[in-house]
């Protein structure tokens, strides 16, 4: 296992961002090459500084205030039913697809898949979600290989549709001479 390998599996896997790098993995090949502190991850708080400090060998650090404070419990997002509006911006904002629900109807959190990561908070346009203190079986640091996975299939599955969106544009721009034109357009503008 790599050094990032072996830091990743440490980490909670809430892919919350509060570190500045936008997901576990891309936190842990930085503290692997010396461009991060250990100290950086809120959620992992205390108890992951100490196991990153043992695992590499370096000085247990006090968590970095810049990147947040360490909750007592750990929580997951609630959706308030009676404010949701069905905009879906929360379900973009999910890391690893907790949340459901559709375009114009109510949204739940599947509260065992959360990580309590607070992504869906800042986009909500209602304020309709919580945080609320974790039930015991679906404490976030429990399911970190399941968060994990959850996350890696977000992310390939946004870069296939990404991908397809692309094709689909390119084929119609070869079939369309007009839409053609507006492309190259479109690609000389900043």
């Amino acid at each position: 296992m790599s050094d990032a390998a072996a830091i990743d599996a440490l980490l909670p896997q809430t892919q919350c961002t509060r570190c500045g790098y936008p997901a576990c993995r891309p936190y842990a090949d930085a503290i692997a090459d010396g461009s991060a502190a250990l100290n950086r991850c809120p959620p992992g708080g205390d108890a992951t500084i100490t196991a990153l400090a043992l695992l590499l060998k370096r000085d247990k650090l006090p968590l970095d205030p810049d990147c947040g404070t360490e909750l007592p419990v750990a929580t997951v997002a609630r959706v308030v039913e009676a404010d949701c509006i069905g905009c879906t911006k929360c379900i973009q904002a999910c890391p690893v697809d907790a949340i459901v629900g559709a375009a114009n109807l109510m949204h739940v959190v599947i509260t065992a898949e959360c990580t309590g990561c607070e992504l869906c908070l800042p986009p909500c346009p209602v304020d309709c979600i919580v945080m609320v203190e974790a039930p015991t079986l679906a404490l976030p640091r429990l399911r970190a290989n399941e968060h994990r996975q959850r996350y890696v299939a977000r992310e390939a599955r946004l870069q296939r549709w990404d991908a397809e969106e692309r094709e689909r544009r390119r084929r119609h721009i070869a079939m369309d001479p007009v839409a053609a034109a507006l492309d190259r357009v479109q690609s000389r503008s900043p």
